[in-house]
């Protein structure tokens, strides 16, 4: 049977991360987020934090024309107190709405403040959860740190864009409206079409210079992203480093990293300062054309001086969003940058998925089946030829050869982490095609040959197989895993903490943590992917021990690279570029003098050879 698409190419991720998004798509998705049934609950906080915005949109409009009415009524004062009266009422009104027209904001922040959290929470949670469902070439090419990155900056665009839109762009085009309709029909038209003439004017110098300035940033966030990459890789991976005695290159790789983003952010900061100087140059050329033909107005006697400082009132308080336009408007076209490459990683498509009729699978007696298969990796000109092996329940099976024989591929097949190319992997009889992965899963148990653990205690790493599982049923199998005594020997017992990746742990004691967590979860497949190979000899016995414990009454798979370990297999497969060479047991593969009799001398001379030097 032929697989369904080859693998994605390693710079798919690579891809995301350079993807471009438009403003007008990037509306369009966080429309449809909140219109998601999970907000549904916020959306009268929406709809008031919109209408909130409006009136203060207005307010910030009426209270100039206010103020210059009381001050027009103080000029005009001589002796009567009514008018003094009415001068006061038009301050106190004016101040009062010019307050709310700043109040009604932070009113709205307040109150929308939740829901954008909370927006921003459903997208994380529905990126993180598609990151997880998507297949295992995916995680095993992405770049290190760069998909929690996508993650962070796509949350984080989401609030950037609706706040800046909805709250900064789309009031400022609606107060510049109202203020040209205001000054066109309260004084002079030709004060509109310069108001308006100065707004576009700046608007479309932003934007210019704002669209070269988001090249820069977006090279800037690449060079911030690979410093972080180079920064986690090589701390993730000190070991290496350590064994290697790389610290200098290391520290040279990121530096060098680190110069690169330097000369990026230097690049960004300085044509911010040029986007300042053209923002302040034309704003204040705008503000000596209105005032400059509002005092030719008042020297005509068509206005008057409260009208005067109307005008300006109005001009600066439409101009004063303006001063962050260039920000905002980069902000904003990063954001729908960060949305796109989001969105980009939702839309990706697990390689491996499941059928939409996929079974469960239900009680799973342990009958394991390859028939015929064949697969290959893009990358590799070897694979799988026609392996073929029928394991019955509660049977033992081994795979032996060199590396690069296709060993662990089997076991990756079995999991179905790939799909076959041709023939069928079937467990109980359906192929795995068949099966919900996560059923087919929960019947297979790996202990891998570096069992990597959570930071975390002793207790939730053997409990991660089953959190539900009781204090006694988690004892019982680390005792079966000939870990109780260390545990019990431990100052915080179980709550001792393992230590990134399990690394305050020696070999042995995290392959029994591993087989603990095993034995917990209950398979009726275990598979042992060379689980004791990395381990010296005397700590291959004891986790040995614990990998009989744990194989008693399941159908057993393993790769290993030791052939001591796999003498009381029911069956050994030999494998060589792919292909079985030999099978059968381990005294009727000696007696054929073959592949597995030469392998088998050469590891018990060197066995000899090892006991002697000691």
């Amino acid at each position: 049977m032929k697989s369904q698409s080859p693998p994605p190419s390693s710079d798919k991720i690579d891809r995301i991360e350079s993807a471009d998004g438009g403003i007008g798509l990037s509306i369009s998705r966080i429309m449809q987020l909140l219109a998601r049934p999970e907000l549904a609950r916020w959306r009268p906080v929406m709809i008031v934090a919109i209408l909130l915005t409006l009136l203060a949109s207005v307010l910030e409009v009426a209270s100039p024309l206010l103020i210059g009415d009381a001050i027009n009524a103080v000029s005009e004062i001589h002796d009567g107190e009514a008018t003094l009266l009415s001068a006061v009422i038009y301050i106190g009104l004016g101040i009062g709405l010019r307050f709310a027209a700043a109040g009604l904001p932070q009113l709205r922040d307040i109150l929308f403040a939740p829901a954008s959290q909370h927006a921003q929470r459903v997208a994380c949670v529905d990126a993180f959860g598609h990151a997880q469902s998507l297949s295992l070439n995916f995680h095993q090419t992405r770049r290190t740190g760069a998909l929690n990155r996508i993650i962070e900056r796509g949350a984080s665009a989401i609030d950037y864009l609706i706040r800046f839109l909805a709250f900064n762009i789309g009031p400022t085009l609606i107060r510049l409206v109202l203020a040209a309709i205001a000054l066109g029909v309260a004084f002079d038209v030709k004060l509109s079409l310069i108001a308006i003439a100065a707004v576009v004017l700046y608007a479309l110098a932003t934007i210019i210079i704002t669209e070269w300035r988001v090249r820069q940033r977006r090279r800037m966030n690449e060079a911030d992203t690979n410093l972080r990459a180079v920064s986690i890789d090589t701390l993730t991976n000190f070991e290496t480093v350590k064994a290697f005695a790389t610290e200098e290159r290391e520290t040279n790789r990121y530096d060098q990293a680190m110069s690169d983003y330097n000369d990026r952010y230097v690049e960004a900061v300085r044509s911010m300062y040029l986007l300042n100087f053209v923002q302040a140059l034309i704003m204040n050329i705008g503000l000596f054309g209105v005032l400059a033909l509002s005092a030719w107005n008042y020297v005509q006697g068509s206005m008057k001086i409260g009208d005067l400082t109307a005008v300006m009132l109005m001009l600066l308080s439409l101009y004063a969003p303006l001063n962050i336009l260039g920000w905002a408007w980069r902000e904003i076209k990063q954001g729908a940058v960060d949305l796109e490459k989001l969105y980009g990683l939702m839309q990706m498509r697990p390689e491996i998925a499941d059928k939409p009729d996929a079974i469960s699978l239900t009680q799973p007696k342990g009958h394991v089946e390859f028939e015929a298969v064949d697969f290959s990796h893009d990358t590799r000109s070897a694979g799988l030829r026609q392996v073929s092996f029928d394991l019955a329940p509660g049977r033992k099976i081994a795979f032996v050869g060199t590396s690069g024989a296709g060993k662990s591929t089997v076991l990756k097949l079995l999991f179905r982490f790939y799909e076959v190319h041709a023939g069928a992997v079937r467990v109980d009889g359906h192929d795995v095609r068949d099966l919900t992965q996560e059923s087919l899963r929960q019947a297979l148990g790996l202990v891998p040959q570096d069992v990597v653990l959570f930071n975390d205690t002793i207790r939730a790493n053997i409990a991660y197989a089953r959190p539900d599982a009781s204090d006694d049923d988690i004892r019982d199998a680390a005792r079966r895993a000939q870990l109780l005594d260390f545990i019990e020997s431990q100052p915080e017992a179980w709550q001792t903490r393992v230590g990134e990746r399990g690394l305050k742990l020696s070999g042995g004691e995290k392959q029994r943590v591993g087989i603990a967590r095993v034995i917990l979860a209950n398979p009726a497949v275990l598979v042992l992917d060379e689980a004791t190979s990395a381990l010296d000899s005397a700590t291959e016995e004891a986790v040995q021990k614990a990998l009989d414990e744990a194989a008693k009454g399941r159908t057993t798979l393993m790769v290993a690279h030791r052939l001591s370990t796999v003498q009381n297999a029911d069956e050994i497969v030999v494998m060589q570029a792919g292909e079985v060479i030999e099978r059968g047991s381990h005294d009727a593969l000696l007696a054929k003098h073959g592949e597995y009799a030469d392998m088998w001398s050469r590891q018990a001379k060197r066995d000899a050879l090892a006991l002697v030097a000691e």
